[in-house]
């Protein structure tokens, strides 16, 4: 007899084509009582991985069964889609009664069931295959007796209670802890242990350990690679610049936020007759982490760094990225060079790219470019003085590149972003717009050029690496965009076409009519979601050909690839990954866990704002009407850049009715409407911490 294993076991299921007892098994591949126990681990085993089902004493193929292995995603209202891992196969409605035990994130079977909902089969889940989280950041909300606690988890998607029980110390209501699911005591409710105290829900410090349990983000680095990070020399060694070009003698600088301590990227420019060239230096990781080291298993773990408002989750040791692949100013630091020729109207003449040393003349923020480049201030720093007449020419250089790409239709979104900015004396914090000026751009640019280049590279030497994609905007939202603006003042200067050009002039046409916020959102909404792939299929963002990410390794897995890659055509002797399959595999998993991060990021600053605003309920502000449902709008409110609900059960002078193809809401006595982009005033009615809401009121 040979071997037994899972694809043994498996490969009889599909020879003899219909369930079989254990019984069953045991005969048809001749095995005596000494195999059982290891037939039955076989089995538990091939379970768990969603391909056998067992349905009472026999196990089948969950392939030739009406189910689906697929991961639970429970939304706001309390209903559930189970997302197949099957990506042909379409999403399936799950009623909450219908959710057997299971929880939001869970990996689960799903039967389909007679009969459909909408666009989408209805189905229960038939058994949980993996738990999406082993522990959870839980509030107590009760004292049920001497050391026995009711809590209630912190992911509004998990609606259940659990009991839980401390022996050290009393808790009091409102208090976080990290518990241990264990037995399902009756219908909504479970008991647990109690791992670790975590603090007051009101703690920004407390709400970002919630945000990371609850997205599963890794936290402490594995012995093993914190070791082989150890290992690792603090600077690079005159051996390590052999085969490379020695750019120390080149102003280089780095230019980053002023709370920026890994530095990746560095640049210089030189003028010349009938343009620029430009050098575009990115932190050569890829000499330090080989492929299936340590080190690199756990960075594909991560896929990337994972950013919160007071503290960062790295995608490498500290050792890596604030020290040895961080361009430090005035120590030698390894490299891989993007070198750029353009001449005098932005246009890419030539490139070429290498392996180099360089050594950082300034680390530069971008508030300090900014006032010495358009504020006229002088800065007493002489490092600055002296690098100025460089700075000069990359703000020449980045308008020509900014005015090209928008020629071509790249898509620019004028969008405030929301910074949390933290007083270091009181603790306290406040939510503002992030700061932004040209000295952004000029980086932006230059790093989107690089991109650009290197992936035009690669794509002729046809290599094997991850392109950054961005299919064309759907066109059914297009068209629904367009026929809902066509009801705006901006209707006779609808541009014709659907392309990207024709969306930046829609973009731009918009600001002379005060309806930037509108436009610009619902372009935002008929965008597909960027991805990473194997084959190209264009940047319709950028209105690119060819795209990728190759200037950000210490904080992107994907740029990692592409440097081995670069390296690889270059016919530098360096390991990559191999395999088509494999491959693909890496850029499912990266392009997973970039929706994690930003997921991630998306939750920390609610929970940040509704703390921000717990003590400001009554307050008057702001707003415009960014998003319209038929029981109510959403408002963000233009100083806090906070946004909440204004429910229709709460505005009393009329009867609204929502008109979707309008995108507003309509009185019906009045003729009132409300509709995005209108500027609104309201009162912070309330906020709510377990379900992650603000309610506004119509001031």
């Amino acid at each position: 007899m040979s071997k037994l294993s899972k694809k043994k076991v498996l490969g009889y299921f599909k020879e003899t084509n219909k369930p079989l007892s254990l019984r069953e098994i045991m005969s048809g591949l001749r095995l005596g009582r000494q195999d059982k126990q290891k037939v039955k681990d076989i089995l538990k085993l091939l379970s768990a991985d969603g391909r056998i089902f067992k349905a009472r004493k026999t196990w089948c193929l969950v392939e030739e069964l009406p189910m689906q292995k697929a991961i639970l995603e429970i939304q706001r209202s309390g209903v559930g889609f189970a997302i197949p891992f099957d990506k042909r196969r379409k999403d399936i409605f799950v009623h909450p009664k219908n959710f057997n035990g299971a929880w939001h994130g869970d990996t689960v079977l799903v039967a389909t069931l007679p009969g459909k909902r909408g666009k989408s089969p209805d189905g229960r889940v038939a058994s949980i295959i993996e738990r999406a989280v082993k522990m959870l950041p839980v509030k107590v909300v009760k004292s049920m007796g001497p050391n026995l606690y009711l809590t209630r988890p912190a992911n509004p998607r998990l609606d259940f209670s659990m009991l839980v029980m401390s022996k050290d110390q009393d808790l009091s209501i409102n208090t976080m802890v990290v518990a241990e699911p264990q037995e399902q005591m009756e219908s909504g409710l479970w008991s647990g242990n109690i791992i670790r105290i975590m603090g007051h829900e009101h703690s920004l410090e407390v709400q970002e350990e919630i945000v990371k349990l609850n997205h599963k983000v890794p936290v402490e680095f594995p012995l093993t690679a914190v070791k082989e990070a150890e290992k690792l020399p603090q600077s690079p060694d005159h051996i390590d610049f052999q085969g490379r070009k020695d750019l120390r003698n080149k102003i280089f600088v780095t230019i980053d936020g002023a709370q920026a301590k890994d530095f990746d990227d560095a640049i210089c420019i030189e003028a010349q007759q009938n343009g620029h060239k430009l050098y575009v230096a990115i932190a050569d990781v890829s000499h330090y982490v080989p492929v299936g080291s340590k080190l690199d298993k756990e960075a594909l773990v991560r896929g990337n760094s994972y950013y919160f408002p007071l503290s960062v989750e790295p995608m490498f040791p500290e050792k890596l990225s604030n020290g040895l692949c961080s361009l430090n100013p005035d120590v030698p630091r390894l490299v891989m060079v993007a070198q750029m020729t353009f001449n005098d109207r932005g246009k890419r003449t030539s490139s070429s790219f290498y392996p180099a040393v360089i050594q950082s003349a300034a680390r530069l923020t971008y508030s300090q470019v900014n006032e010495a480049l358009y504020l006229d201030q002088q800065d007493p720093d002489m490092d600055l003085q002296r690098v100025l007449p460089m700075l000069k020419d990359c703000d020449a250089l980045a308008r020509r590149l900014l005015e090209l790409r928008q020629s071509r239709g790249s898509i620019d979104f004028d969008l405030p972003e929301p910074e949390v900015l933290r007083n270091l004396l009181d603790g306290s914090f406040e939510i503002k717009a992030r700061t932004r000026n040209f000295a952004h751009q000029i980086i932006e640019e230059f790093m989107l050029a690089a991109n650009e280049a290197v992936a035009e590279f690669l794509e002729k030497k046809e290599a094997l690496f991850l392109y950054r994609v961005h299919p064309a905007a759907n066109k059914d939202k297009l068209d629904s965009l367009f026929k809902l603006l066509a009801n705006t003042d901006l209707g006779p200067k609808l541009p014709k076409e659907r392309d990207p050009r024709s969306l930046q002039q829609l973009i731009e046409i918009s600001r002379e009519y005060d309806l930037e916020f509108l436009v610009s959102r619902l372009v935002l909404r008929s965008m597909m979601q960027a991805r990473y792939a194997t084959e190209n299929e264009g940047h319709f963002g950028l209105a690119s050909d060819a795209y990728c990410h190759f200037t950000s390794p210490i904080r992107r897995y994907a740029d990692l690839v592409v440097h081995r890659a670069l390296k690889n055509a270059l016919g530098m002797d360096i390991k990559v990954k191999a395999g088509l399959k494999s491959m693909k595999k890496v850029a499912d998993s990266l392009s997973s866990l970039e929706r994690v991060a930003m997921n991630a990021e998306r939750e920390i600053l609610k929970r940040a704002t509704i703390l921000f605003l717990m003590d400001k309920i009554g307050q008057t502000y702001d707003g415009v009407v960014s998003s319209i449902t038929d029981f109510g709008f959403w408002v963000e409110l233009e100083d806090v850049l906070a946004e909440g609900m204004v429910r229709l059960s709460n505005i009393h002078d009329d009867y609204y009715h929502f008109r979707p193809e309008k995108q507003d809401l309509l009185g019906k006595r009045t003729g009132k409407r409300f509709y995005l982009g209108l500027k609104v005033r309201v009162n912070l009615r309330d906020v709510n911490l377990n379900r992650l809401e603000v309610d506004f009121d119509l001031a």
